[in-house]
């Protein structure tokens, strides 16, 4: 029987949970370096606005138009140094995020590599492998490149539906009709490209390949085991879901007890819940991509045996006489009566 390499997939990454820690630790460690740069950024800026006897005295009337007026005069003058500032630190924390992307890439392709090949082919190790790490980084700007162009696309969208609502004849319903299937076209497109460029990284750490080569090995994939790829895709996505919607069901739990709990018991429990989802998206990442490395390693193995086939055996060979057939007497004009 053939095997599945969804359930292979699975079966790495509860054999291996190492692997789910490294991947845990190079993404949880980048995304804590922005949230921690992010806080310490806003809370220094928000420490450097002046803030006048006048423009408190709007703060306290807490008038929607004078509270409106008092924040514009307070961040005016200061928020283009914001904006730069957050601009450099979106462009470190990319190169940051290339960089350990990059090295846990290496360090969990090459661990799957060993196990299926050593573990389940009982083939050789993967220490051979002639890993490409600035074919990794060229990747992981793509990556990055198309991430913009879609914030980009986002905001072309919204300009272009913004045409069918003009200040003359404002219709904010038709210009959200008409940016909802751009809005879904380009989400689409992000996740199409991002998910060739994500497979195309195994092929960099496997065949030690450059980009073009890389993404063209991930292409042949695809071609080739069309089937075992769609699967493991279509699989681990609804795992996902299934994950993101009992997370979301049980964060909603504490949010229903806003009145009877505090409010730091609830942040507390609500902030563990989506902790551990993003612990079991990691989890599940590792699968798929244990799953893409079983097609590319045992493709034989996908394959179901061909049928057996039958061969006619030769008709048997009369080799002996019948003594009592008349035919063959020998006695002369022999009369049957």
């Amino acid at each position: 029987m053939p095997i599945s390499p969804t359930a292979e997939g699975f079966r790495a990454a509860f054999r291996r949970p190492s692997l789910t820690i490294a991947e845990i630790t190079w993404r949880w460690t980048t995304g804590a370096t922005a949230a921690a740069l992010f806080l310490f950024g806003l809370t220094e800026y928000l420490n450097t606005l002046p803030v006048t006897n006048g423009e408190l005295l709007f703060l306290r009337t807490r008038h929607p138009y004078l509270v409106g007026e008092a924040i514009a005069h307070i961040f005016r003058g200061s928020l283009n140094r914001a904006v730069m500032s957050a601009l450099l630190a979106a462009l470190m924390l990319t190169v940051f995020w290339m960089i350990t992307a990059s090295v846990g890439r290496i360090a969990t392709v090459r661990a799957l590599l060993d196990y299926f090949r050593r573990d389940i082919a009982g083939n050789v190790s993967s220490n051979g492998i002639r890993t490409s790490l600035p074919a990794l980084l060229r990747i992981n700007f793509l990556r990055a490149a198309v991430a913009l162009a879609s914030i980009f696309g986002f905001v072309g969208a919204a300009v272009l539906a913004g045409f069918a609502s003009p200040d003359v004849h404002p219709r904010p319903g038709l210009a959200f009709v008409l940016f909802l299937p751009l809005a879904g076209l380009i989400c689409c497109l992000w996740w199409a490209f991002t998910w060739l460029l994500s497979l195309a990284g195994m092929f960099a750490v496997r065949n030690g390949d450059d980009v073009v080569g890389a993404i063209s090995a991930a292409l042949d994939l695809c071609r080739e085991r069309p089937g075992a790829v769609l699967a493991v895709t279509i699989w681990k996505g609804l795992a996902h879901v299934v994950a993101f919607v009992g997370a979301t069901t049980v964060a909603s739990m504490p949010l229903g007890l806003a009145g009877l709990l505090p409010w730091r018991l609830i942040v507390a429990g609500i902030f563990l819940v989506f902790l551990a989802y993003f612990a079991l998206a990691d989890w599940l990442y590792m699968s798929r991509l244990a799953g893409y490395v079983c097609i590319a390693e045992m493709p034989e193995a996908l394959t179901p045996p061909p049928p057996p086939v039958l061969v006619p055996s030769p008709p048997s060979i009369l080799t002996t006489i019948d003594r009592d057939e008349l035919i063959l007497s020998d006695l002369p004009n022999l009369v049957i009566g």
